[in-house]
C-alpha cells in the first residue's frame, strides 16, 4: 500500500473528525501552503456539522500576496482514507499543491480557485 500525502488546515486535524472518518487518530507534521490565504465558510450538510461540531469551516483560496501562507498539518494516509476524506469534504475540491517543505500533497479548497 502506498501512502498519500494530504495537507489539512481545518477540521481534518480534529481527533473527533479523524475517528469518524478513518476509525483512528492520524499523526502528521507541520507544513504550510505558500501563496494561499484562508477564509471561513458556512457548511449546511448536517453530517459534516455533526462530525466537526461546527457549521463554520475554513476554506483556502489563492492569494495575490507573496507573503500569504496557510499553516496546517501534512498527513500520510492510505488511498482508502483519502476516499473517506473526499466523501466528507463535499463543499471543497481536492487539488495537488506544493507545500513549503517542497513536498506535493492533496488539499481541499475553494472550487472556484
Amino acid at each position: 500500500m502506498q501512502d498519500v500525502h494530504l495537507f489539512s488546515y481545518g477540521t481534518l486535524r480534529q481527533e473527533a473528525v479523524q475517528l469518524a472518518l478513518f476509525g483512528r487518530r492520524i499523526e502528521g507534521e507541520p507544513d504550510a501552503m505558500p501563496g494561499w490565504r484562508q477564509r471561513m465558510i458556512e457548511i449546511t450538510d448536517a453530517d459534516v456539522i455533526a462530525k466537526s461540531g461546527t457549521r463554520w469551516h475554513p476554506m483556502v483560496e489563492l492569494s495575490d500576496r507573496e507573503d500569504d501562507a496557510v499553516e496546517g498539518t501534512l498527513f500520510r494516509i492510505s488511498a482508502e482514507d483519502l476516499a473517506h476524506a473526499d466523501a466528507y469534504e463535499i463543499d471543497y475540491v481536492r487539488r495537488e499543491v506544493r507545500l513549503r517543505s517542497g513536498r506535493m500533497a492533496w488539499v481541499y479548497g475553494d472550487p472556484e480557485a
